[in-house]
């Protein structure tokens, strides 16, 4: 698979990596730990370089597992994961105090069975701790040896800037797609600007994109879209317009709605990063097939324009979680 540098840190990575949260979190019952092991392991062999996981995604389990999985060839790899929630659980309300990091750092150099993390990630900002402190906690971690760079997750451009101004952010991690663009409006821009990476997760909208859901699917009963306004039936019911037209390309480009989707979100700029997270083997081998479809630039412009004429329903997260995201 082809590398791609994350902004201008020195940060090389496959150009897909693999979000791992689905494997222990999220999407239902956590998959069997040697299942997980083993579709950790494929996406290596098939040119994945680059792997995401967070203390919040099963309270360390999922970074247990990335830690088995990946033992083998560590020094091959890029492992990211998270700090930034009390106890671990994002129930329990943001903490992204110094000696809070540090403890987050220490066990997931642990959980990780390594003894330094390639990308650690403010996992949402807190509006209760400077971010001159943040920066400089994960300043002194990377001094330390323990942290390689430091990135943030759906941090506002006020907060990038405040960080980047201490410590260089190497990424920012947000959620992008054609089912959710709202990073074009200044978010991507000022990445560009300041030299920062970008790795966008949920790429394939949460699974809208590939075409396998729509009104009468039914999720499991721990399937945290069962409470994102976006994916009642009635919104999956007036979004379809979005699945037709990814169809309709695929089609043109012999390929699945979601290789279309990630390839053009490769196509969007040259550091980008999507993470594309899934519990199939199949479903890891499609994603990947992504890498070899070009889109030209009149099919860029094309659907640029049909996405400017779609009006997506309902709200990315409930208005509980709304306040988690950064300024």
């Amino acid at each position: 698979m082809k590398t791609r540098k994350l902004g201008n840190s020195g940060l090389m990575v496959s150009e897909l990596g693999f979000g791992c949260m689905g494997l222990s979190h999220g999407y239902g019952a956590a998959t069997a730990e040697q299942e997980g092991i083993a579709l950790i392991r494929k996406a290596y062999e098939l040119g994945v370089t680059f792997f995401d996981t967070a203390e919040v995604y099963g309270q360390g389990a999922n970074e247990q597992l990335v830690g088995k999985a990946l033992q083998p060839m560590r020094n091959q790899v890029a492992i990211a994961t998270k700090f930034g929630f009390n106890n671990g659980r994002n129930t329990d309300g943001l903490n992204s105090r110094p000696e809070r990091i540090r403890q987050v750092a220490e066990n997931s150099l642990k959980y990780l069975q390594t003894d330094y993390i390639d990308l650690f990630y403010q996992h949402r900002v807190d509006p209760d701790v400077p971010m001159e402190d943040v920066a400089g906690t994960v300043k002194d971690l990377i001094a330390e040896g323990k942290v390689k760079y430091f990135g943030m997750s759906e941090a506002g451009a006020q907060s990038i800037c405040k960080a980047h101004a201490v410590l260089p952010v190497t990424a920012l991690q947000s959620e992008y797609s054609m089912f959710w663009r709202e990073p074009e409006k200044e978010i991507i821009p000022l990445l560009e600007e300041l030299g920062i990476g970008f790795v966008p997760f949920s790429p394939l909208g949460k699974g809208f994109l590939t075409g396998k859901i729509n009104a009468s699917t039914e999720f499991e009963k721990t399937d945290w879209r069962n409470v994102l306004p976006r994916f009642s039936k009635e919104n999956r019911e007036a979004n379809q317009s979005i699945v037709d037209l990814v169809t309709v390309i695929a089609a043109e480009h012999k390929a699945t709605p979601a290789q279309i989707a990630l390839a053009w979100l490769l196509a969007q700029t040259p550091h980008n990063v999507p993470i594309p997270g899934t519990t199939k083997v199949t479903r890891l081998e499609e994603n990947i097939g992504a890498q070899y479809i070009t889109l030209t630039a009149d099919d860029l412009t094309n659907i640029k324009q049909a996405l400017n004429n779609i009006n997506l329903l309902g709200e990315r997260y409930p208005a509980i979680l709304a306040g988690l995201q950064g300024k």
